[in-house]
């Protein structure tokens, strides 16, 4: 199923040239430019536009509304720049992505969702990513890109996600506006009283036909799926790339293998030359009715090493509909990092192993290219003394350092889910346990070491049951040489520290 999402920058020309001018963000700014008559608004921001201030309004009636407008000279050329660059900081959702006219991006995230939590997930990072640039927008994601784009624009959230397959009434409320038609032609609509798209999708097709041309049932069926309409992705210039066209089209696993072999070879030859390696390549197949379908891999290490990155492509070639054929397919490398040199192992030359990390960075790559980045893991340390958040879980195929902090003390090899409560036998302020019940079983202490004191982390919420609490924990042997580890909840003298229960935590 195809999943097309469109992001609308409505206000990308004002927010940054306020970032680069330094203005003031407390009175309106708009951007201005010349239709050939006279001077009129190109760009506001939402606070001329709360003012009454919208694009293609004459400059005089703008500054009549609002008197201390900012105004500032339009720069298309910058914009468009702008907005490609920002087309490639989106490669990271999908290898398909296009500027969508002087305001928006197209990007085909069609099975890309689950790499990123989730539609809601997916589109939510993409916002998020917009705000650390100081940028606003609004994003839907649709079957269709006209449906996506007239969601992003004329929808009722900053966020909208349209489930897969929802009926054409979805459309209906929308205003004709959002079947991105000449503004004359929505006009003449309003005055026929066919000014929502349910009224044009109920309306006989010929007549519609004859008084408007083709391009507005063309536009309706774009946004409806009965009329394909590709997307042309853009790259940045510098990307590592590789393209072959063909004179038949192909279709068959073993065609496509070939031309992964020589896509990846000659995509590896220049990583080397670079001295670079691939952590993402996105395969692109472009089919003979102008849609494109696309495979995502990625790696746990920098690699040019092309009968690896081949294999891992090949693997993911039955999941790709051709439909009527392939007409060219295009491998490009969408993260890349520096390569740096592997020191081989002396007994090993001669096998053309590379060490066990190299090893196993392609086992980790095999196995997430088949069962998901979501459901292959590491497990990376925290700096923390809290046992039970002294790691946490990282994808598998993620770059990233965590903290370690030494322990003087042995940790069991297992901990429980939360600590368990435990009925003790014991002396305060300081001894060891002399007997415990867990799980109606009563346990006799042969041997005791401890006490170890774990103090809660203070720069914790206050609402965390650990902030304010003291753990004194003891490596306890009973008589059959079973080995666990409790602790007490405070120090058995100040009330604060903790109310003095018993918790098993671990087993040695």
């Amino acid at each position: 199923m195809r999943r097309i999402v469109s992001l609308w920058l409505p206000f990308l020309p004002v927010e940054r040239l306020r970032r680069r001018h330094a203005l003031s963000p407390d009175r309106p700014l708009v951007t201005r430019s010349h239709d050939g008559r006279r001077q009129v608004i190109a760009a506001a921001d939402p606070a001329a536009r709360a003012q009454g201030v919208v694009p293609g309004q004459p400059l005089a009636q703008a500054q009549a509304l609002v008197p201390d407008l900012q105004v500032l000279e339009a720069q298309p050329d910058r914009d468009a720049a702008d907005l490609a660059r920002l087309a490639g900081r989106c490669l990271w959702m999908s290898p398909l992505t296009a500027p969508d006219g002087v305001d928006g991006i197209w990007i085909d995230a069609s099975g890309c969702a689950h790499l990123h939590g989730g539609e809601h997930a997916m589109l939510g990072r993409l916002l998020d990513d917009l705000g650390r640039l100081g940028l606003s927008g609004r994003v839907a994601i649709a079957d269709t890109p006209g449906a996506a784009h007239a969601l992003a624009r004329h929808g009722r959230s900053r966020r909208t996600v349209l489930p897969a397959g929802a009926p054409e009434t979805m459309f209906d409320s929308l205003p004709v506006e959002a079947l991105r038609i000449a503004g004359d032609t929505a006009d003449m609509l309003h005055r026929l009283g066919l000014g929502r798209i349910g009224a044009v999708r109920a309306a006989p097709r010929a007549p519609l036909a004859r008084r408007f041309g083709p391009l507005l049932l063309t536009r309706l069926d774009q946004m409806l799926g009965r009329v394909a309409e590709p997307i042309r992705p853009v790259l940045a210039p510098d990307i590592v790339q590789a393209r072959r066209g063909f004179v038949e089209p192909i279709s068959t696993p073993d065609a496509f293998r070939m031309v992964i072999d020589a896509l990846v070879a000659e995509v590896c030859a220049a990583l080397h030359r670079r001295g670079e390696g691939a952590r993402r390549l996105d395969l692109v197949f472009e089919r003979v009715d102008g849609t494109t379908r696309s495979v995502r891999v990625g790696t746990a290490r920098a690699v040019h090493n092309p009968a690896h990155l081949g294999r891992l492509l090949a693997e993911r070639i039955e999941s790709v509909e051709p439909g009527f054929g392939v007409e060219a397919m295009r491998l490009a490398v969408t993260a890349a990092e520096r390569c740096g040199p592997v020191q081989d192992d002396g007994a090993r030359m001669g096998s053309g192993h590379r060490g066990d990390d190299a090893d196993l960075s392609v086992l980790v790559d095999r196995l997430v290219n088949r069962l998901g980045p979501e459901r292959v893991f590491r497990l990376t340390p925290v700096a923390t003394h809290v046992p039970e958040r002294r790691q946490r879980r990282m994808p598998a195929d993620r770059a990233g350092a965590g903290g370690i902090w030494s322990a003087d003390w042995p940790r069991p090899i297992r901990l429980l889910p939360a600590p368990e409560p435990v009925r003790v036998t014991a002396l305060l302020p300081d001894h060891p346990p002399h007997a415990f019940t867990w799980r109606r079983s009563r346990h006799e202490v042969a041997r005791a070491d401890g006490p170890e004191r774990i103090l809660g982390e203070w720069w914790r919420p206050a609402t965390d049951a650990d902030n304010d609490r003291v753990r004194e924990y003891w490596i306890v042997e009973d008589r059959d040489g079973r080995r666990f580890w409790l602790f007490r909840r405070g120090d058995g003298q100040h009330a604060w520290s903790g109310d003095q229960g018993w918790f098993l935590h671990g087993f040695f």
